[in-house]
């Protein structure tokens, strides 16, 4: 417990802190944001906002874990785990990917930064290597053994012979990187007003740090009565998940409207890359689609008013994504966020009833 106090105090301070200094060096680099010019005109007044704020969201949440584990080796000799390394790896190379479009945007001085084919590209290297170190490290994020009752919210993994397995992996690899691409897209996509997508995304980790904390409470060979988890380390993702959750509330402070600065794709492809990981090594990955059903619709909006627009030549929606069509309906971008909150809060309300409920079922209490 101590160690979690540990480090979500230092998320939050590094967030509290760094987000003000970030700030001031953005503006004497002069590496303001571009705003589209088909969007709502409100957001006009935006442009030169400083960006690439998702650099200390990334640090706080290295400095927290970081914290946290040199008090848990120092006072309790626990070695950091390879789960936790392998989701902040996660983090750190979505954020990397991100913060070179985010300079590219701000040397080009305009709202484009990287390819899609270059991002695409480097989603495809950075999952793939995550896909691959989740195979080969000692971890239970690839392939965990069969086991008796196994939770329908867990891998489906089990053991093959040589070419089964051979062909698990191909698909175990190409899995990730749909997650990864998914997840990524999906939250960066919701970074298009003013605090969305930082607090839409404290709330998620909120939720997969009680999902983690439960699983820490009922490993497999633990001794507990009741259905229990073939994970790793589940403590240390809980510990991750609220340094994430600190680190958004702390850069909420500044991101709110008016925003003082905005996250940038350092931020928002970090946060998908760490959601995605989280939900990869809970073996969560389906109940994901609950727990960041936010994220959910905002890519679905975007994605039904391309292919309906391809194909008509009409839109669903008046823009894209959908907190931007509400926006021109006349709602205001503080009333929208707010609500959108709400709406995540609510995923994760259910997300975590589904979970419970799964437990409870697995553990044969429903009938106790």
């Amino acid at each position: 417990m101590i160690a979690l106090i540990i480090g979500i105090l230092v998320s939050l301070i590094v967030t509290m802190i760094g987000t003000p200094l970030l700030i001031r060096i953005v503006h004497k680099l002069n590496y303001g944001q571009y705003i589209r010019q088909d969007g709502p005109q409100s957001h006009l007044v935006k442009r030169g906002t400083p960006t690439l704020g998702g650099v200390v969201i990334v640090l706080a949440v290295l400095l927290g874990w970081g914290a946290s584990a040199l008090y848990r080796y120092c006072c309790h000799g626990v070695v950091p785990s390879w789960s936790a390394v392998l989701a902040l790896f996660a983090m750190a190379s979505m954020g990397l990917l991100g913060f070179i479009d985010d300079f590219a945007k701000v040397r080009k001085k305009q709202n484009e930064g990287l390819t899609v084919g270059g991002k695409f590209l480097g989603q495809i290297v950075f999952a793939t290597l995550f896909a691959v170190l989740a195979l080969v490290l000692p971890t239970k994020s690839g392939f965990p053994s069969a086991q008796a009752g196994m939770s329908f919210i867990e891998k489906p993994f089990v053991s093959f012979d040589f070419a089964g397995r051979a062909l698990a992996i191909i698909l175990f690899v190409i899995w990730v990187n749909f997650l990864m691409a998914a997840w990524t897209n999906a939250v960066n996509l919701s970074d298009g007003l003013d605090g969305l997508c930082a607090g839409s995304s404290m709330v998620a980790f909120v939720g997969y740090a009680i999902i983690a904390i439960w699983e820490s409470y009922h490993l497999a060979g633990a001794g507990h009565s009741g259905f229990t988890y073939a994970v790793s380390d589940p403590l240390d993702l809980a510990i991750i998940a609220c340094c994430a959750a600190m680190a958004c509330l702390g850069f909420l402070w500044y991101n709110c409207n008016p925003a003082s600065i905005f996250m940038g794709d350092t931020g928002s492809l970090a946060l998908g890359g760490l959601f995605a990981a989280l939900s990869i090594e809970t073996h969560t990955e389906f109940l994901a689609i609950i727990i960041g059903g936010l994220f959910v619709i905002e890519a679905m909006s975007d994605v039904i008013q391309v292919g309906y627009f391809k194909a008509t030549g009409r839109r669903v929606f008046k823009m894209a994504p959908i907190h931007h069509h509400f926006e021109l309906e006349g709602w205001t971008e503080g009333k929208v966020v707010v609500r959108f909150w709400m709406i995540e809060l609510m995923f994760v309300m259910v997300g975590l009833v589904i979970f419970y409920g799964d437990w409870v079922a697995r553990s044969g209490l429903w009938h106790a």
